[in-house]
């Protein structure tokens, strides 16, 4: 995984997480990075100073299992705070958010299921959508 630091046209910093440069490249190229802040997609990175492999260990040296649990969390904690506050449309994901974007119903947070072709199409027409994070494992379902 790759960090970037990000900003965008109204100087709005943000970070992305990438699997590689070339994500960053293609996502870039058709118009998928987005602030957070503005919804402005015109993003770009920062300058960073790159990350240097040394021989000393730091505090922020995390361990990929700990890393990992971390990210499930926060991951879960967004999950449940969508769920918690936004309203479940369910199926109807892609009508109520594409109603919601061309002001023809009240503007809310939704979420629900939409197809592939729906997410694609309501991106192509520059309705935001974002994919909710999946429900954490179950301790039961875990080794």
């Amino acid at each position: 995984m790759i960090r970037y630091a990000l900003t965008c046209d109204h100087d709005h910093a943000f970070e992305g997480w990438f699997a590689s440069s070339g994500d960053y490249d293609d996502q870039q190229a058709r118009g998928l990075l987005e602030c957070p802040v503005c919804a402005s997609k015109a993003v770009r990175k920062q300058i960073m100073a790159p990350a240097v492999a040394g021989t000393k260990r730091t505090a922020r040296d995390v361990e990929p299992a700990q890393m990992r649990a971390m990210m499930m969390e926060a991951a879960g904690r967004i999950r449940r705070h969508v769920e918690e506050n936004f309203d479940d449309v369910g199926d109807a994901f892609a009508r109520e958010a594409r109603a919601i974007h061309e002001g023809k119903a009240e503007d809310r947070g939704i979420y629900g299921q939409a197809s592939p072709k729906e997410v694609r199409e309501l991106l192509e027409d520059g309705v935001p959508v974002a994919a909710l994070p999946p429900e954490p494992p179950k301790k039961t379902d875990l080794n």
